[in-house]
C-alpha cells in the first residue's frame, strides 16, 4: 500500500540533531525515522480513542504498543545522542496521554523532576521531555505550544513563591485571575468564532504579550504543527510551553480527538563522546533562518551563542570546550579588561537581563584563563541576588573541574542558598574525589535544609554517573550508593503540601518542616499508598536509578545493601514515586550492563524480580521497559497500569 504524503513542519535533520537541541531546545522526529511499522500509530490511536470516549483511564500498560514507541530504534538513537544511552523515565508522574480541548494553559516550565516538586534546573541535557502524537496534528487541533530558545533563561524561585512549586511561569497572574479556567473555544466559549479561528481572543493576545514582554532574544511562540501521525518531539525540560486550545468545530472533537503522550526522560550515562575530541566550531550566526521556527539566527548575540557553544560541545564530548576563538587572540591585559566588563554585565538588573547575566557567565568561563574566570564567578556565587548566583553557578559549571575548590568552599557557607548552589555545581562539573564526596555526604546527612539535602542526593547520582563514564573516582561509586541508602533510613515522607496546607500546589508555601516544594501527593486510588512526598527520598532514588544503570560491578561491595534498600522501598514505601524509582533501579541491576558470571545476589534478583514487582499493586511499565524488562511480562500481571 502506498504511503500517504502529508504537509508537515520541517523535521530535524539527523546531522543537526545535537546542534539544534543545544541551541533551539526542541527537535522533531518524523514518523519514518522511528523504525517501527506505521500501523502501530493507528492501533494506538484507535484504542486510545475507545478508552477516551468511554471515559476510561489511558495508560501504557493498557495500550502496550506505546511501549514499542518508547523503545523504537529511532527514538532510542535520538535520545541516546541527547541524554545518553540507558536513559530512564521518571515513574508515576506525567507519563500519560493528553487530549487538547477548549482551554489554554499558561506559559510555564514543568517541575524539573518528580511531579510538582522543585528541583535544580540543569542547563546540561540531564532531563528532557518526549512528546508522541499517534495521529496527524493540524494547526487547528490544539498543537503543543512552545517557546524555542527559552530553555536557558528563567526566574528566581528561592524566595519568590510564584515559582515555589517548580513550574516557573511567564504570567502567574493568568492563573491567579482564573483566566486558565475560562474556555477559549468549544460550546461554552463566549468568544466570537471568527476571533478564535484568527487568534484574536483576549487569551491569544495575552499569550503573545507574555512572550514579548520577556524581551529575551530570539523567543517567539511556536505551535508544533502540522505533524504527521507518529511524530515525536524532544525538548529540553526547561523549555517554556503550554497546552493549547482547539480552533476547529467543537462538534468534531469526539470524532477526531488530538492525543499527545508525554514522557519525562533523564540521563543515566555521560555523553558517548567523552573520550574523544570535541566537535568543530560552529559559526552560529551563519546558519541563517531556522527552518523549524523561522527565527533568524543572525540576530543571536555573543551572549547567546556562548551558551549554545558550551552545550553543543558538552553533548558531543562530555567536556568543557576550549577557550573561545576570539578570546584566544586577547593579550593578558585585554583578557583582564574583558573579564572586568563581563563581571559588570553579570550584575545587570531585571528579569529581562537574564540572558545578559547567563551569557556573561559562559563567556567568562571560556575566556581562556580558568583562574581569572573562577575568581570573578566565585565572587558572584556569594551575591545576595539569586539571579546573579544562578548565573555564576552555571558559569562555574562551564569552567569545569577547575571550579571544584570554589564550589567546595561554597558548601561551607552559613547562607543556605550559597550551600545549595555549591553542592549543585559539584554535581555538574566536579570529579568524584574523597573530598568532594565527604562534603556532599555531610550535606545530605546533616544540613537542616530539606532543599539542600535533596540537591545533595541528586548530586551523588551525577557525580557517580560521571565517575562511571570517565573512570575518575569510579572506586567511590559504592560509597555514593551507601550514602543514598542510609539517607532513606532517616528521611521521612510527609503529607503533600497541597493537602497539608489545604490550597492548590501552585500556592503552597515553605514550612518549618520543609523549605522546598514536595509536590502533590498521589495514592493512585490504592490502599497501599498515601498522598505523601519527600524531596530527599525521591532525589536519592533518582540517583540510585542512575548508579544502578551501570551494572552490579559498579556497586561492588555495596551491591547487597543496595538491593536490600530498594526492596524495602518497593515493599513498604507509601510514596508511589519512590516505589517506581526503586522498581526501576532493581530492574536495571538485573538487566543492564550485566556481566557473566553474575554475582549470586544478581542471579537471585533476576529469579525473584517478577515476584518482587508483583508484591506491589501497580507498576510503571514505561520506566521498566527502559530498564530492560521485556514487554512480554505485561501478561504476568492482572492490572493494566
Amino acid at each position: 500500500m502506498a504511503t500517504k504524503t502529508y504537509a508537515s513542519l520541517p523535521y530535524t535533520e539527523p546531522d543537526n540533531l545535537v546542534r539544534d537541541f543545544a541551541s533551539r531546545g526542541i527537535v522533531a522526529l518524523p514518523p519514518e525515522s522511528l523504525g517501527i511499522p506505521e500501523e502501530i500509530h493507528h492501533r494506538i490511536y484507535t484504542l486510545e480513542k475507545q478508552a477516551y470516549l468511554a471515559r476510561k483511564p489511558v495508560t501504557p500498560g493498557g495500550i502496550p504498543d506505546v511501549l514499542k514507541v518508547i523503545n523504537a530504534p529511532g527514538v532510542v538513537e535520538a535520545c541516546n545522542r541527547i541524554v545518553g544511552r540507558n536513559w530512564a523515565i521518571v515513574p508515576f508522574t506525567h507519563n500519560a496521554s493528553f487530549a487538547s480541548g477548549a482551554r489554554d494553559q499558561h506559559w510555564h516550565k514543568d517541575d524539573n523532576g518528580p511531579y510538582n516538586g522543585r528541583k535544580q534546573r540543569h542547563h546540561q541535557a540531564v532531563q528532557i521531555e518526549m512528546l508522541y502524537y499517534p495521529q496527524d496534528v493540524t494547526e487547528v487541533m490544539g498543537p503543543t505550544a512552545t517557546i524555542p530558545y527559552s530553555h536557558y533563561w528563567t526566574f528566581n524561585h528561592e524566595e519568590n513563591h510564584d515559582n515555589f512549586a517548580g513550574a516557573d511561569h511567564l504570567d502567574f497572574e493568568y492563573q491567579i485571575s482564573g483566566m486558565e479556567g475560562v474556555p477559549v473555544s468549544g460550546p461554552d466559549s463566549e468568544y466570537d468564532r471568527d476571533d478564535v479561528v484568527h487568534r484574536r481572543t483576549a487569551h491569544d493576545v495575552r499569550m503573545r504579550e507574555a512572550v514579548a514582554n520577556t524581551r529575551w532574544p530570539l523567543v517567539a511562540p511556536f505551535e508544533a504543527a502540522p505533524l504527521r501521525a507518529g511524530s515525536v518531539l524532544l525538548y529540553s525540560h526547561n523549555t517554556f510551553h503550554r497546552g493549547n486550545h482547539r480552533r476547529d468545530d467543537w462538534r468534531l472533537w469526539d470524532d477526531h480527538p488530538r492525543f499527545m503522550w508525554r514522557f519525562w526522560i533523564y540521563r543515566t550515562t555521560e555523553p558517548a563522546g567523552s573520550q574523544t575530541e570535541g566537535p568543530p566550531e560552529i559559526s552560529w550566526c551563519e546558519l541563517g533562518v531556522d527552518p523549524l521556527t523561522g527565527v533568524d539566527l543572525r540576530e543571536a548575540s555573543n551572549d547567546v551563542t556562548a551558551v549554545w557553544r558550551y552545550h553543543n560541545h558538552w553533548l558531543q564530548s562530555g567536556k568543557t570546550p576550549p577557550p573561545r576563538p576570539d578570546a584566544r587572540a586577547l593579550s593578558p591585559a585585554g583578557r583582564e579588561a574583558e573579564a572586568d566588563e563581563l563581571a559588570e554585565q553579570l550584575l545587570a538588573m531585571g528579569d529581562e537581563a537574564e540572558p545578559l547575566r547567563i551569557g556573561a557567565a559562559y563567556r567568562l568561563a571560556s575566556i581562556g584563563d580558568e583562574a581569572l574566570a573562577t575568581r570573578h564567578l566565585g565572587a558572584d556565587l556569594h551575591s545576595h541576588r539569586e539571579n546573579v548566583r544562578r548565573a555564576a553557578t552555571y558559569g562555574l559549571v562551564a569552567v569545569g573541574e577547575q571550579a571544584t575548590d570554589t564550589l567546595l568552599e561554597a558548601t561551607d557557607s552559613p547562607v543556605k542558598w550559597i550551600r545549595k548552589a555549591g553542592v549543585y555545581g559539584l554535581g555538574d562539573c566536579a570529579p568524584l574525589t574523597g573530598e568532594v564526596l565527604d562534603s556532599v555526604i555531610a550535606l545530605l546527612h546533616h544540613d537542616p535544609s530539606v532543599y539542600i539535602r535533596a540537591v545533595a542526593a541528586g548530586t551523588l547520582g551525577c557525580l557517580g554517573r560521571r565517575a562511571a563514564g570517565t573512570g575518575i573516582g569510579r572506586s567511590l561509586v559504592p560509597r555514593c550508593l551507601v550514602a543514598l541508602a542510609n539517607c532513606l533510613e532517616r528521611e521521612e515522607n510527609r503529607l503533600s503540601m497541597d493537602l497539608a496546607q489545604q490550597r492548590s500546589i501552585k500556592f503552597a508555601r515553605p514550612t518549618d518542616e520543609c523549605d522546598v516544594c514536595e509536590g502533590n501527593g498521589i495514592d493512585m486510588g490504592l490502599d497501599r499508598f498515601e498522598p505523601v512526598r519527600s524531596a530527599v527520598r525521591e532525589n536519592a532514588l533518582w540517583s540510585m536509578v542512575i548508579l544502578c544503570s551501570h551494572g552490579a560491578h559498579r556497586a561492588d561491595d555495596a551491591l547487597d545493601s543496595t538491593i536490600d534498600a530498594l526492596k524495602t522501598v518497593v515493599r513498604h514505601d507509601k510514596n508511589v514515586i519512590c516505589v517506581g524509582f526503586a522498581m526501576d533501579a532493581l530492574c536495571r541491576l538485573a538487566n543492564l550492563e550485566s556481566r557473566e558470571p553474575a554475582p549470586a545476589s544478581i542471579d537471585r534478583l533476576r529469579a525473584d524480580l517478577l515476584e518482587i514487582l508483583g508484591e506491589c499493586p501497580i507498576r510503571c511499565w514505561e520506566a521498566l521497559v527502559r530498564g530492560g524488562l521485556s514487554t512480554e511480562h505485561l501478561t504476568t500481571f492482572s492490572e493494566a497500569g
